[in-house]
């Protein structure tokens, strides 16, 4: 298990790792993002960020696809099933299906390169707003919950719990597709609909990333005889047919 992050004040600067074989590019983007109010480290290597992640835990990866030794895809696998911090991936190959397997092993979010400083600076921000609370120190006795069919999604911890007990952590892109499901229940929205109210209407995500993010959320949804919440309606969209309850509860 990867340590997380210390934590630290409300003023702390999140810390970035930028982990790319690529020099020029590793400085500007440690730079850029350094102006903007992130603590920014460099790695040349999947061996250089290994350390800096058992030095210094950060609070996001940014990740390059390709590079010598062990590549980004087969890091980012070891960072998702150790528990890491969130990864946002980097390709100079630019094709949808390295950001469907980004996607499917479990990255935050994805940018082809070259990438432009000011769009990975956005995109970095909206993945920590949406990892925002559930490492929060201080945070209050009682945690909000959502409760369908027996499941229960922790909204600090960002957890579901299946009728069966089995507790399951979600990415960031499936907790905030689950959450904008579970925000509308039984209203059918639209695949631009759910893609503003889970990633924003500022974040251009492929139609077949979508799939992949709702077949994977489907999966952690199923219960023992395989069925979910999630409806598909040919040529309207998707319905999420559950009663949903708001609570608290109190952590264990």
């Amino acid at each position: 298990m990867i340590p997380a992050p210390a934590p630290s004040s409300g003023n702390a600067a999140p810390r970035i790792l930028v982990v790319d074989d690529d020099p020029g590019l590793r400085e500007v983007l440690v730079e850029y993002l350094g102006q903007h109010g992130f603590e920014t480290h460099g790695a040349a290597s999947t061996t250089e960020m290994d350390r800096q992640l058992e030095d210094a835990p950060p609070d996001l990866v940014v990740l390059d696809l390709m590079m010598p030794g062990e590549d980004g895809l087969s890091a980012c696998r070891r960072l998702i099933a150790r528990g890491g911090p969130p990864v946002v991936m980097l390709s100079a190959m630019g094709e949808e299906t390295d950001r469907i397997v980004g996607l499917e092993l479990g990255a935050d979010d994805y940018l082809p390169k070259p990438c432009n400083p000011r769009e990975l600076l956005a995109r970095i921000r909206a993945v920590l707003r949406r990892r925002a609370g559930s490492e929060c120190p201080g945070a209050p006795p009682s945690e909000p919950v959502l409760v369908f069919e027996g499941r229960t999604l922790n909204l600090l911890r960002r957890e579901l719990t299946r009728p069966d007990g089995t507790v399951t952590l979600l990415s960031a892109g499936e907790f905030a597709l689950l959450k904008a499901f579970a925000d509308a229940p039984r209203r059918v929205l639209s695949r631009d609909q759910l893609l503003e109210r889970a990633r924003g209407a500022d974040t251009e995500v492929f139609d077949r990333a979508m799939d992949v993010q709702i077949s994977r959320l489907r999966k952690k949804l199923a219960d023992a005889d395989g069925g979910d919440p999630i409806r598909t309606l040919r040529g309207e969209g998707y319905m999420f047919d559950a009663t949903v309850e708001r609570r608290t509860e109190r952590p264990a």
